[in-house]
C-alpha cells in the first residue's frame, strides 16, 4: 500500500513585515541583500519581536483547516547548518512536551476521502540559493538573505493519500481556501511549496523536495513510486533518505539521508515568551474570516439559483467569485455566472492569465443585461468578451466597433431566411421530414448574420415557412 504525507509551506504574503522584524515580507522586487536587518540575518545581540498579525494569520488558517489551536503557543529553535540559514537554527514551533504549535488534529475532505492535518507551525522562512554557472566546473552559489526570515506556515498532514492525483486535488483545494481568507496568493511563485514523504508497505520513508509546482509534485511522485517499486520487485531495500526532484530529468536524485526529529536539537527559543490565545480572540479572528468557499457555494445555489456545477467553480476561485460579486444583481445573477465559467475562464485559466485581464465588474454587468434584454445574442456577446478582455474597452463600443447589433426584427430576418431556402433546397426537403434538421438552417441564418440574429425568432420563422 502507498502511503504519502506532504509538508506545505505557505507564506503568509498579505503581511507587510518579517516574522521577527520590520523588514519588508515581500522580498521579490529587490535587488539581492537589500532587504536585511541585524534580526533577520542573527546578528550577536539581535533579538525578534514577534509579528502580531502574522500569528493572527496563522491562526485563520488553522481555523479554516478545522485544526485545534492551543491556549498558548510556544516557539522553538531548530538547529541545522545549511548557507541560507543565516543564523544556523531557524526559529519555529514544536510540539516537544505538548501541543504549542498554532494548530493540530484538523481535517479536509477531497471526493469523500478525510485527509487530517497533524499540525500547522508557525516559523520563519530560511533565505535562498541561486545557482549559476553552465555546468558542473562553473556552478556557482549564490546567497539571498532577502527572504529569511519572511512568515510562514508549514502545514503537515498525515500519511493519508494514496495516489498522488489525490495530493494534487488537496493541494488545489488548499490554495483555494487560503486565498479565500485572505492570509496568502499562493500563485505568487515561491509562496506555497510543497515537500512530499512517501513510503511503500510499510517500507523506509523518502522525503522528495525541490519540487516547484502542483504538476511537479505529482510527477515527482508517481516517478517515486515507480523507483520504489522496481527496488522493491528487485529485493533492494529503499533507503530513508531525501531525494531532490530534478526538473529537467523528469527523476528524483539522492540528496542525503534522512534526518531524525533528534538531529534537529530542539530547544525552547527564550527570546520570544509564550502566547496567549484565549477564546475572545479565537471568536473574534472567526468574525473577521470571510464567508468561506462552502457557504458561498450554498448562496449562490440557492438565492441565484446557479446549477451546482456552476457555483462549484466560482466560489472556488476568489478571483471570479470577486468579480461575480461586484457585478451581479438579483435578476442577472445567473447569467453573469455563466458568462464567467463559461466564456471567461476559458480566456484565462492561469493567474498570469488573469492578471492580463483588461476587465472589470461593470463589463459583466452591461454585458449581462445586453443578453437579457436581446440588444445582442449569446454568440455576440462571447465575442465582445473576448474583446473588452484584450482592450478594456465598454460594450457600447465593442458593438459599435464589430458591428454586433442584434438583428431581430422580423421583416430583416425573413429576407435572411428565404436566402437560406433558396440556397439549402435539399436541407429545406429533409426538415420538412424530420424536424432535427431545422437546426441546420437555423445555423445557416446566423452564420449570414454574423451570429447576430434572435435565435427564438429565427427558429420560429424558420418552423412557419417550412409548414407553409
Amino acid at each position: 500500500m502507498t502511503k504519502i504525507g506532504l509538508e506545505i509551506h505557505c507564506q503568509l504574503t498579505k503581511l507587510e513585515s518579517k516574522l521577527f522584524c520590520k523588514c519588508k515580507a515581500d522580498y521579490r522586487s529587490l535587488p539581492p541583500n537589500s532587504n536585511i536587518c541585524p534580526v533577520c540575518v542573527g546578528l550577536p545581540g539581535s533579538l525578534p519581536m514577534l509579528n502580531r498579525k502574522a500569528v493572527e494569520k496563522a491562526a485563520m488558517i488553522s481555523l479554516v483547516l478545522g485544526c485545534k489551536i492551543p491556549e498558548k503557543i510556544s516557539f522553538f529553535r531548530k538547529n541545522y547548518f545549511y548557507p541560507d540559514l543565516p543564523k544556523n537554527f531557524q526559529i519555529t514551533q514544536y510540539n516537544a512536551y505538548e501541543p504549542t504549535s498554532i494548530g493540530s488534529e484538523g481535517k479536509v475532505e477531497i471526493e469523500g476521502k478525510e485527509i487530517r492535518i497533524r499540525r500547522i507551525q508557525l516559523e520563519e522562512d530560511p533565505g535562498r540559493l541561486i545557482y549559476e554557472g553552465s555546468s558542473e566546473k562553473t556552478l556557482i552559489t549564490l546567497v539571498d538573505y532577502n527572504r529569511a526570515g519572511t512568515p510562514l506556515v508549514e502545514i503537515v498532514t498525515e500519511p493519508d493519500f494514496e495516489t498522488p492525483r489525490q495530493v494534487r486535488i488537496f493541494l488545489n483545494v488548499l490554495a483555494d481556501l487560503v486565498e479565500n481568507i485572505g492570509v496568502s496568493d499562493p500563485y505568487i511563485e515561491g509562496a506555497l511549496r510543497v515537500d512530499g514523504n512517501i513510503s511503500l508497505e510499510k517500507g523506509n520513508r523518502v522525503e522528495i523536495k525541490n519540487v516547484g509546482s502542483f504538476r511537479d509534485i505529482e510527477k515527482a511522485l508517481h516517478f517515486e513510486i515507480t523507483r520504489q517499486q522496481s527496488l522493491v520487485a528487485r529485493k533492494i531495500p529503499v533507503q530513508a533518505e531525501t531525494r531532490h526532484w530534478d526538473e529537467a530529468r523528469k527523476i528524483t536524485v539522492s540528496a542525503r539521508s534522512k534526518e531524525e526529529e533528534e538531529d534537529y536539537r530542539y530547544v525552547p527559543e527564550a527570546d520570544i515568551p509564550v502566547v496567549v490565545i484565549d477564546t475572545n480572540t479565537i471568536a473574534t479572528l472567526q468574525r473577521q474570516m470571510p464567508e468561506s468557499i462552502i457557504a458561498k457555494r450554498e448562496r449562490y445555489i440557492k438565492k441565484y439559483d446557479i446549477p451546482p456545477q456552476v457555483a462549484d467553480v466560482l466560489s472556488s476561485d476568489k478571483f471570479y467569485s470577486d468579480l461575480f460579486e461586484n457585478a451581479h444583481s438579483e435578476t442577472n445573477a445567473r447569467e453573469i455566472a455563466n458568462i464567467i465559467t463559461t466564456d471567461l475562464m476559458g480566456f484565462a485559466d492561469t493567474r498570469e492569465k488573469k492578471m492580463e485581464l483588461k476587465i472589470n465588474a461593470k463589463h459583466l454587468l452591461d454585458l449581462a443585461d445586453a443578453i437579457i434584454n436581446k440588444k445582442i445574442t449569446r454568440n455576440s456577446g462571447k465575442l465582445a468578451l473576448q474583446e473588452m478582455v484584450k482592450t478594456g474597452k465598454s460594450l457600447s463600443e465593442v458593438i459599435s466597433m464589430l458591428d454586433l447589433g442584434h438583428v431581430s426584427d422580423t421583416f430583416s430576418l425573413e429576407k435572411i431566411v428565404d436566402e437560406v431556402f433558396k440556397e439549402e433546397e435539399k436541407a429545406v426537403s429533409d426538415a420538412k421530414q424530420n424536424a432535427d434538421s431545422v437546426n441546420y438552417l437555423v445555423g445557416k441564418v446566423m452564420k449570414k448574420t454574423k451570429g447576430k440574429a434572435d435565435p427564438s425568432t429565427t427558429i420560429e420563422i424558420v418552423r412557419k415557412k417550412l409548414s407553409s
